[in-house]
């Protein structure tokens, strides 16, 4: 009855992979806050004041198809999707075998898809929605015994380019960002990162942040991160009198 009650007062439902631990956990409960009804996919239930748990291994399309079908019947259609969900295996690229390596990709790429998958029909339909992936640099500058996180980390993050160039067009309504909320406590043991309750603020500011403008960008932490310009690319903006502004979340 309750879950039936939040779907008929709120308009925005939430769906956050990994949302049983840490930035995930944190990322709901800060919507939830802001009075979004939220439901949080995990491999294993889970209890958060005010989210719905829901259990699914987002590797599995099967499971993420029947996920979204149970979101559907106790919360509504979802409009905003967080793709947190990640495994970091240290591993030397001398010891992946095929298996370990596509494992980690089926995370954290083929989770992100299968949720893309559930949700977009509905965005679509209804001309809106916000997909936000949570990414990282790693792929820029890969670290030693991390070849599966940088390589499907780095593909994450083209495929939210390729989500805004097939949709962005046609439905400038759904807006799709990368957010890297930086090295966060206490992922891979480092004792001073970004508290998860701190970066779960700037990622649900994000969420709800529906701008058609903004569609396709990196936001690093609270705010939007501006590629490197070329000396003459600064030159010539100087010249033209533009400036780059960043936005804040």
């Amino acid at each position: 009855m309750a879950h039936r009650m939040m779907h008929e007062t709120l308009t925005d439902i939430a769906v956050i992979t990994e949302a049983s631990w840490g930035l995930g956990q944190a990322l709901a409960l800060a919507l939830v806050r802001r009075g979004i009804a939220v439901a949080g996919i995990a491999r294993e239930a889970f209890t958060a004041e005010g989210v719905l748990s829901v259990t699914a291994d987002v590797r599995d399309p099967v499971q993420v198809a029947q996920a979204f079908d149970q979101i559907r019947d106790r919360l509504g259609t979802p409009t905003i999707l967080i793709n947190n969900a990640e495994t970091y295996p240290d591993r030397d690229i001398l010891d992946e075998t095929p298996d370990t390596f596509m494992d980690t990709l089926r995370l954290n790429l083929g989770g992100a898809f299968n949720c893309c998958h559930e949700a977009l029909p509905a965005m679509v339909a209804r001309g809106s929605g916000r997909i936000v992936n949570v990414v990282t640099f790693a792929d820029i500058s890969p670290a030693p015994l991390a070849a599966g996180y940088s390589v499907s980390k780095g593909a994450l993050r083209i495929l939210t380019r390729a989500l805004v160039a097939d949709l962005g067009d046609r439905f400038p309504g759904i807006v799709v960002n990368d957010w890297i909320p930086g090295t966060h406590s206490p992922r891979k043991g480092i004792p001073d990162g970004v508290d998860p309750a701190v970066a779960a603020e700037w990622g649900a500011a994000l969420a709800l942040l529906r701008r058609a403008d903004i569609n396709g960008r990196v936001f690093l932490q609270d705010r939007e991160h501006l590629s490197p310009r070329s000396l003459r690319g600064r030159v010539k903006d100087r010249v033209l009198g533009r400036r780059q502004i960043r936005i804040r979340l």
